[in-house]
Protein backbone atom coordinates (compact mmCIF):
# COMPACT_ATOMS: atom_id res chain seq x y z
CA UNK A 1 0.00 0.00 0.00
CA UNK A 2 1.17 3.82 -0.67
CA UNK A 3 1.78 5.79 1.69
CA UNK A 4 -0.42 8.42 1.22
CA UNK A 5 -4.54 7.81 0.09
CA UNK A 6 -5.23 9.29 -2.63
CA UNK A 7 -8.93 10.71 -3.18
CA UNK A 8 -10.79 9.85 -6.10
CA UNK A 9 -9.42 12.62 -8.48
CA UNK A 10 -5.99 10.64 -7.67
CA UNK A 11 -4.29 14.23 -6.02
CA UNK A 12 -4.08 15.10 -2.17
CA UNK A 13 -6.72 17.40 -0.61
CA UNK A 14 -5.32 20.90 -0.17
CA UNK A 15 -5.59 22.82 2.19
CA UNK A 16 -8.25 25.57 1.96
CA UNK A 17 -7.15 29.35 0.83
CA UNK A 18 -7.18 31.76 3.12
CA UNK A 19 -9.89 34.47 2.36
CA UNK A 20 -8.50 37.90 1.80
CA UNK A 21 -11.31 39.35 4.58
CA UNK A 22 -9.45 36.77 7.17
CA UNK A 23 -12.05 34.20 6.88
CA UNK A 24 -10.96 30.74 6.06
CA UNK A 25 -13.82 28.61 4.21
CA UNK A 26 -14.09 25.28 6.13
CA UNK A 27 -15.42 22.08 3.63
CA UNK A 28 -17.12 21.04 6.86
CA UNK A 29 -19.36 24.01 7.70
CA UNK A 30 -20.04 27.46 7.27
CA UNK A 31 -17.21 29.92 7.17
CA UNK A 32 -15.86 31.01 10.92
CA UNK A 33 -13.54 33.83 11.62
CA UNK A 34 -10.43 33.25 13.26
CA UNK A 35 -8.42 35.29 15.04
CA UNK A 36 -4.71 34.68 13.33
CA UNK A 37 -2.90 36.08 16.59
CA UNK A 38 -3.86 33.96 19.25
CA UNK A 39 -5.18 30.15 19.37
CA UNK A 40 -8.55 29.49 19.68
CA UNK A 41 -10.24 28.65 23.30
CA UNK A 42 -10.87 25.82 24.54
CA UNK A 43 -14.38 23.83 24.44
CA UNK A 44 -14.54 23.00 28.30
CA UNK A 45 -17.07 20.45 29.21
CA UNK A 46 -19.93 21.73 32.00
CA UNK A 47 -19.59 19.54 35.30
CA UNK A 48 -21.71 16.97 35.81
CA UNK A 49 -24.36 17.05 38.53
CA UNK A 50 -24.10 14.48 41.22
CA UNK A 51 -26.90 13.81 43.23
CA UNK A 52 -27.08 15.42 46.99
CA UNK A 53 -27.20 13.18 49.59
CA UNK A 54 -29.93 12.72 51.95
CA UNK A 55 -30.79 15.16 54.06
CA UNK A 56 -32.34 14.45 57.76
CA UNK A 57 -35.16 16.73 58.40
CA UNK A 58 -34.47 18.18 62.35
CA UNK A 59 -36.87 17.14 64.74
CA UNK A 60 -39.56 19.97 65.65
CA UNK A 61 -38.96 21.34 68.79
CA UNK A 62 -41.38 21.20 71.07
CA UNK A 63 -41.95 21.89 75.23
CA UNK A 64 -43.02 19.18 77.31
CA UNK A 65 -46.40 19.86 78.03
CA UNK A 66 -45.36 21.07 82.11
CA UNK A 67 -43.72 23.75 80.21
CA UNK A 68 -46.25 24.92 77.51
CA UNK A 69 -46.89 28.57 78.57
CA UNK A 70 -50.30 30.18 77.26
CA UNK A 71 -49.87 34.07 77.22
CA UNK A 72 -50.47 35.22 80.78
CA UNK A 73 -53.55 36.84 80.99
CA UNK A 74 -54.45 38.21 84.80
CA UNK A 75 -58.32 38.59 83.84
CA UNK A 76 -60.72 41.05 86.16
CA UNK A 77 -61.59 37.55 87.73
CA UNK A 78 -58.54 36.20 89.23
CA UNK A 79 -57.55 40.24 90.32
CA UNK A 80 -60.91 40.04 92.42
CA UNK A 81 -59.75 36.60 94.06
CA UNK A 82 -56.10 37.60 94.57
CA UNK A 83 -57.76 40.27 96.98
CA UNK A 84 -60.38 38.92 98.42
CA UNK A 85 -57.80 35.72 99.48
CA UNK A 86 -55.06 38.73 101.05
CA UNK A 87 -57.47 40.39 102.81
CA UNK A 88 -59.04 37.16 104.51
CA UNK A 89 -55.53 36.94 105.74
CA UNK A 90 -56.20 40.62 107.60
CA UNK A 91 -58.06 39.42 110.85
CA UNK A 92 -56.24 36.53 112.12
CA UNK A 93 -53.01 37.84 111.48
CA UNK A 94 -54.09 41.45 113.23
CA UNK A 95 -55.83 39.22 116.00
CA UNK A 96 -52.51 37.61 116.80
CA UNK A 97 -50.42 40.59 116.81
CA UNK A 98 -52.72 42.02 119.20
CA UNK A 99 -52.66 38.91 121.26
CA UNK A 100 -48.58 39.17 121.23
CA UNK A 101 -48.34 43.04 121.82
CA UNK A 102 -50.51 41.74 125.78
CA UNK A 103 -54.27 41.98 124.63
CA UNK A 104 -56.76 40.03 125.62
CA UNK A 105 -59.26 40.41 122.77
CA UNK A 106 -61.61 37.53 123.01
CA UNK A 107 -59.63 35.40 125.50
CA UNK A 108 -62.20 34.85 128.30
CA UNK A 109 -60.86 34.00 131.94
CA UNK A 110 -59.78 31.39 132.78
CA UNK A 111 -58.64 30.57 129.67
CA UNK A 112 -55.73 28.01 128.73
CA UNK A 113 -54.26 30.67 126.43
CA UNK A 114 -53.84 32.91 129.38
CA UNK A 115 -51.16 30.67 130.72
CA UNK A 116 -50.01 29.52 127.32
CA UNK A 117 -46.15 30.91 127.47
CA UNK A 118 -43.28 30.05 125.36
CA UNK A 119 -45.43 27.26 123.39
CA UNK A 120 -48.38 29.86 123.04
CA UNK A 121 -46.15 32.28 121.47
CA UNK A 122 -44.19 29.32 119.52
CA UNK A 123 -47.35 28.82 118.05
CA UNK A 124 -48.70 31.97 117.25
CA UNK A 125 -45.46 33.00 115.37
CA UNK A 126 -45.67 29.81 113.03
CA UNK A 127 -49.38 30.46 112.56
CA UNK A 128 -48.96 33.82 111.39
CA UNK A 129 -46.12 33.01 109.29
CA UNK A 130 -48.32 30.25 107.71
CA UNK A 131 -51.06 32.87 107.20
CA UNK A 132 -48.59 34.83 105.60
CA UNK A 133 -48.05 32.30 103.19
CA UNK A 134 -50.85 32.75 101.75
CA UNK A 135 -50.62 35.97 100.73
CA UNK A 136 -47.21 35.07 98.34
CA UNK A 137 -49.54 32.56 96.77
CA UNK A 138 -52.05 34.47 96.01
CA UNK A 139 -49.68 36.59 94.35
CA UNK A 140 -47.70 33.79 92.60
CA UNK A 141 -50.99 32.68 91.39
CA UNK A 142 -51.66 35.40 89.53
CA UNK A 143 -48.34 37.23 88.49
CA UNK A 144 -46.56 36.28 85.44
CA UNK A 145 -43.43 35.28 87.76
CA UNK A 146 -45.13 33.15 89.22
CA UNK A 147 -45.23 30.86 85.77
CA UNK A 148 -41.50 30.31 86.09
CA UNK A 149 -41.65 28.89 89.80
CA UNK A 150 -40.68 24.75 89.89
CA UNK A 151 -44.20 22.94 89.82
CA UNK A 152 -42.87 21.27 93.85
CA UNK A 153 -41.89 24.74 94.84
CA UNK A 154 -45.85 25.73 94.38
CA UNK A 155 -48.06 22.29 95.18
CA UNK A 156 -46.36 21.59 98.03
CA UNK A 157 -47.35 24.36 100.11
CA UNK A 158 -50.55 24.20 97.98
CA UNK A 159 -51.14 20.55 99.25
CA UNK A 160 -50.23 21.92 102.92
CA UNK A 161 -52.94 24.70 102.94
CA UNK A 162 -55.40 22.59 101.24
CA UNK A 163 -54.87 19.78 103.93
CA UNK A 164 -55.37 22.63 107.08
CA UNK A 165 -57.95 24.55 105.36
CA UNK A 166 -60.55 21.64 104.30
CA UNK A 167 -61.14 20.28 107.88
CA UNK A 168 -62.04 23.90 108.72
CA UNK A 169 -63.95 24.63 105.17
CA UNK A 170 -65.98 21.58 105.70
CA UNK A 171 -66.78 21.44 109.57
CA UNK A 172 -67.35 24.57 110.52
CA UNK A 173 -70.82 25.27 108.48
CA UNK A 174 -71.91 21.45 109.22
CA UNK A 175 -71.18 22.57 113.05
CA UNK A 176 -73.29 25.80 112.50
CA UNK A 177 -76.02 23.54 110.74
CA UNK A 178 -75.94 21.17 113.79
CA UNK A 179 -76.24 23.68 116.24
CA UNK A 180 -79.54 25.47 114.55
CA UNK A 181 -80.84 21.53 114.71
CA UNK A 182 -80.50 21.91 118.61
CA UNK A 183 -76.62 20.60 119.10
CA UNK A 184 -74.63 22.37 122.31
CA UNK A 185 -72.54 23.94 120.17
CA UNK A 186 -69.23 24.93 122.18
CA UNK A 187 -70.58 24.15 125.43
CA UNK A 188 -70.06 20.80 127.15
CA UNK A 189 -72.63 18.58 127.84
CA UNK A 190 -71.44 18.36 131.46
CA UNK A 191 -70.93 21.85 131.43
CA UNK A 192 -67.78 22.96 134.59
CA UNK A 193 -64.88 23.43 131.79
CA UNK A 194 -64.18 26.82 131.02
CA UNK A 195 -64.16 28.48 127.95
CA UNK A 196 -61.06 28.61 125.50
CA UNK A 197 -62.38 31.24 123.17
CA UNK A 198 -65.13 33.76 122.70
CA UNK A 199 -67.77 32.30 119.98
CA UNK A 200 -67.11 35.93 117.67
CA UNK A 201 -63.51 34.56 117.78
CA UNK A 202 -64.41 31.55 115.68
CA UNK A 203 -66.76 33.31 113.74
CA UNK A 204 -63.92 35.49 112.42
CA UNK A 205 -61.28 33.16 112.47
CA UNK A 206 -62.72 30.49 110.55
CA UNK A 207 -64.17 32.77 108.49
CA UNK A 208 -61.14 33.90 106.95
CA UNK A 209 -59.95 30.97 106.31
CA UNK A 210 -63.03 29.86 104.40
CA UNK A 211 -62.54 32.90 102.51
CA UNK A 212 -58.85 31.62 101.63
CA UNK A 213 -59.34 28.06 100.86
CA UNK A 214 -61.86 29.27 98.53
CA UNK A 215 -59.86 32.03 96.88
CA UNK A 216 -56.75 30.01 96.96
CA UNK A 217 -58.56 26.78 95.37
CA UNK A 218 -60.07 28.52 92.76
CA UNK A 219 -56.93 30.50 92.08
CA UNK A 220 -55.06 27.08 91.86
CA UNK A 221 -57.33 25.06 89.60
CA UNK A 222 -57.35 27.66 87.04
CA UNK A 223 -53.64 27.97 87.22
CA UNK A 224 -52.93 24.02 87.26
CA UNK A 225 -55.42 23.87 84.27
CA UNK A 226 -53.57 25.80 82.02
CA UNK A 227 -50.04 24.60 82.93
CA UNK A 228 -51.03 20.84 83.53
CA UNK A 229 -54.02 20.33 82.53
CA UNK A 230 -53.01 17.61 79.57
CA UNK A 231 -51.69 15.15 82.33
CA UNK A 232 -55.54 14.96 83.93
CA UNK A 233 -57.13 14.60 80.37
CA UNK A 234 -59.13 11.60 79.42
CA UNK A 235 -61.14 8.82 81.20
CA UNK A 236 -59.83 6.07 83.69
CA UNK A 237 -60.19 3.20 80.95
CA UNK A 238 -58.07 5.29 78.56
CA UNK A 239 -54.63 5.79 80.56
CA UNK A 240 -51.79 3.91 79.49
CA UNK A 241 -50.58 0.70 81.38
CA UNK A 242 -47.90 1.73 83.40
CA UNK A 243 -44.83 -0.25 83.90
CA UNK A 244 -44.65 0.17 87.46
CA UNK A 245 -48.12 -1.20 88.06
CA UNK A 246 -47.65 -3.52 90.52
CA UNK A 247 -45.33 -1.43 92.69
CA UNK A 248 -47.70 1.40 92.21
CA UNK A 249 -50.91 -1.51 93.25
CA UNK A 250 -48.72 -2.53 96.70
CA UNK A 251 -48.62 1.20 97.62
CA UNK A 252 -52.20 1.88 97.22
CA UNK A 253 -53.09 -0.64 99.45
CA UNK A 254 -50.40 -0.64 101.57
CA UNK A 255 -52.40 2.65 101.93
CA UNK A 256 -55.51 1.75 102.27
CA UNK A 257 -54.64 -0.80 104.90
CA UNK A 258 -52.85 1.71 106.95
CA UNK A 259 -55.76 4.58 106.37
CA UNK A 260 -57.97 1.77 108.40
CA UNK A 261 -56.57 2.77 111.86
CA UNK A 262 -57.52 6.44 111.84
CA UNK A 263 -60.59 5.93 110.19
CA UNK A 264 -61.91 3.37 112.65
CA UNK A 265 -60.79 5.65 115.69
CA UNK A 266 -62.32 9.18 113.94
CA UNK A 267 -65.56 7.18 113.33
CA UNK A 268 -65.51 5.68 117.25
CA UNK A 269 -65.17 9.38 118.73
CA UNK A 270 -67.77 10.58 116.19
CA UNK A 271 -70.13 8.20 117.39
CA UNK A 272 -69.17 8.95 120.97
CA UNK A 273 -66.62 6.50 122.21
CA UNK A 274 -63.76 8.27 124.62
CA UNK A 275 -61.25 5.43 124.02
CA UNK A 276 -58.09 6.49 123.26
CA UNK A 277 -58.61 10.38 124.56
CA UNK A 278 -57.75 12.44 127.43
CA UNK A 279 -59.50 13.00 130.38
CA UNK A 280 -59.91 17.35 129.29
CA UNK A 281 -60.83 15.97 125.87
CA UNK A 282 -63.26 13.57 126.50
CA UNK A 283 -65.72 15.72 129.14
CA UNK A 284 -64.90 19.39 126.99
CA UNK A 285 -66.61 16.98 123.75
CA UNK A 286 -69.36 18.84 122.16
CA UNK A 287 -71.43 18.82 119.24
CA UNK A 288 -68.86 20.38 117.38
CA UNK A 289 -66.13 17.37 118.04
CA UNK A 290 -68.42 14.65 117.04
CA UNK A 291 -68.89 16.73 113.77
CA UNK A 292 -65.28 17.06 113.26
CA UNK A 293 -64.16 13.42 113.79
CA UNK A 294 -66.91 12.76 111.26
CA UNK A 295 -65.35 14.71 108.58
CA UNK A 296 -62.22 13.33 109.46
CA UNK A 297 -63.37 9.83 108.65
CA UNK A 298 -64.60 11.11 105.61
CA UNK A 299 -61.34 12.45 104.30
CA UNK A 300 -60.15 8.96 105.25
CA UNK A 301 -62.37 7.20 103.11
CA UNK A 302 -61.80 10.18 99.98
CA UNK A 303 -58.32 9.32 100.49
CA UNK A 304 -58.70 5.53 99.85
CA UNK A 305 -61.04 5.62 97.12
CA UNK A 306 -58.45 7.86 95.09
CA UNK A 307 -55.80 5.98 95.16
CA UNK A 308 -57.02 2.65 94.57
CA UNK A 309 -59.30 3.86 91.54
CA UNK A 310 -55.49 5.33 90.26
CA UNK A 311 -53.58 2.11 91.14
CA UNK A 312 -56.52 -0.73 89.35
CA UNK A 313 -57.69 1.54 87.20
CA UNK A 314 -61.69 0.95 88.26
CA UNK A 315 -64.33 3.12 86.96
CA UNK A 316 -64.65 2.55 83.52
CA UNK A 317 -65.95 6.31 82.20
CA UNK A 318 -64.70 7.90 85.30
CA UNK A 319 -62.52 11.10 84.48
CA UNK A 320 -59.35 10.57 85.63
CA UNK A 321 -59.67 14.15 87.25
CA UNK A 322 -62.26 12.57 89.59
CA UNK A 323 -59.84 9.86 91.98
CA UNK A 324 -57.11 12.60 91.65
CA UNK A 325 -58.77 15.28 93.44
CA UNK A 326 -60.25 12.72 95.75
CA UNK A 327 -56.42 11.61 96.57
CA UNK A 328 -55.15 15.05 96.55
CA UNK A 329 -58.02 16.21 99.11
CA UNK A 330 -58.07 13.10 100.99
CA UNK A 331 -53.98 12.45 101.38
CA UNK A 332 -53.32 16.49 102.47
CA UNK A 333 -56.39 16.18 104.87
CA UNK A 334 -55.01 12.74 106.78
CA UNK A 335 -51.30 13.81 106.10
CA UNK A 336 -51.20 17.36 107.32
CA UNK A 337 -54.16 17.14 109.85
CA UNK A 338 -52.57 14.26 111.28
CA UNK A 339 -49.15 16.24 111.49
CA UNK A 340 -50.82 19.07 113.22
CA UNK A 341 -51.76 17.04 115.68
CA UNK A 342 -48.87 15.28 116.43
CA UNK A 343 -47.22 18.73 117.00
CA UNK A 344 -50.26 19.88 119.05
CA UNK A 345 -49.77 16.39 121.21
CA UNK A 346 -45.89 16.49 121.60
CA UNK A 347 -45.87 20.72 122.48
CA UNK A 348 -48.99 20.25 124.88
CA UNK A 349 -48.38 21.42 128.22
CA UNK A 350 -50.83 20.34 131.51
CA UNK A 351 -50.22 17.72 133.92
CA UNK A 352 -49.92 14.06 133.10
CA UNK A 353 -54.18 13.39 133.96
CA UNK A 354 -54.51 15.94 130.63
CA UNK A 355 -51.79 14.33 128.20
CA UNK A 356 -52.87 12.34 125.11
CA UNK A 357 -52.61 8.91 125.54
CA UNK A 358 -49.99 6.93 123.42
CA UNK A 359 -52.36 4.96 121.39
CA UNK A 360 -53.82 8.36 119.86
CA UNK A 361 -49.95 9.71 119.05
CA UNK A 362 -49.95 6.60 116.93
CA UNK A 363 -52.98 7.04 115.28
CA UNK A 364 -51.82 10.40 114.61
CA UNK A 365 -48.43 9.03 112.96
CA UNK A 366 -50.14 6.44 111.19
CA UNK A 367 -52.45 9.37 109.75
CA UNK A 368 -49.72 10.99 108.31
CA UNK A 369 -47.46 7.61 106.97
CA UNK A 370 -51.05 6.56 104.79
CA UNK A 371 -51.48 10.33 103.57
CA UNK A 372 -47.71 10.17 102.40
CA UNK A 373 -48.03 7.13 100.72
CA UNK A 374 -50.73 8.70 98.89
CA UNK A 375 -49.29 11.33 97.54
CA UNK A 376 -46.66 10.14 96.60
CA UNK A 377 -48.51 7.41 94.71
CA UNK A 378 -50.33 10.53 93.08
CA UNK A 379 -46.45 12.22 92.38
CA UNK A 380 -45.64 9.19 90.57
CA UNK A 381 -48.49 9.26 88.08
CA UNK A 382 -47.89 13.13 87.32
CA UNK A 383 -44.18 12.07 86.69
CA UNK A 384 -45.17 8.85 84.26
CA UNK A 385 -47.53 10.74 82.55
CA UNK A 386 -45.52 14.33 82.00
CA UNK A 387 -42.67 11.84 80.23
CA UNK A 388 -45.38 9.66 78.36
CA UNK A 389 -46.65 12.82 76.59
CA UNK A 390 -43.45 14.61 76.23
CA UNK A 391 -41.86 11.99 74.48
CA UNK A 392 -45.13 11.28 72.12
CA UNK A 393 -44.69 15.12 71.29
CA UNK A 394 -41.95 14.87 69.75
CA UNK A 395 -41.68 13.06 66.31
CA UNK A 396 -39.03 10.60 65.14
CA UNK A 397 -36.63 11.41 62.83
CA UNK A 398 -37.15 10.78 59.35
CA UNK A 399 -34.79 10.88 56.09
CA UNK A 400 -36.43 13.28 53.44
CA UNK A 401 -35.12 12.40 49.93
CA UNK A 402 -34.02 15.67 47.57
CA UNK A 403 -35.13 15.94 44.24
CA UNK A 404 -33.59 13.80 41.49
CA UNK A 405 -31.49 15.79 39.65
CA UNK A 406 -31.90 16.50 35.63
CA UNK A 407 -30.03 14.76 33.68
CA UNK A 408 -27.14 17.40 32.07
CA UNK A 409 -27.14 16.99 28.28
CA UNK A 410 -23.35 17.26 27.27
CA UNK A 411 -22.75 19.60 24.18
Amino acid sequence: MTANRRTDHGALPRPPAPSPHGRTTSPYGPERSVDRGSSPPLRTEPPLRTEPPLRTEPPLRTESPLRTEPPFRTGRARAVLRAVAIASCVPYITLKAAWAAGSRAGIPEGSPLLDGGTPLAVGSAATVLMDGAVVVLALLLTRPWGRRVPAWLLVLPMWVASGLLLPIMTAYPLQLAVRLLGGDGGRPAGGGAEPFLEPWVFGVVYGGFILQGLTLGALFTLYAGERWGALWRGRLRDLPESPTAPALRATAVAAAVFAQIPLAAHLLWAAGSTAGLDAGTAAARTSDFHVLEAVNAVFAVCAVTGVLLLAFRRGGRLPSRVPLALAWAGSAQTACWGGWLTLAVLAGAGDATDRTPQATVVIYAVQMLAGALVVTLGAHFFAERSAALASSSVPPRRAVEAPAPRESRVP
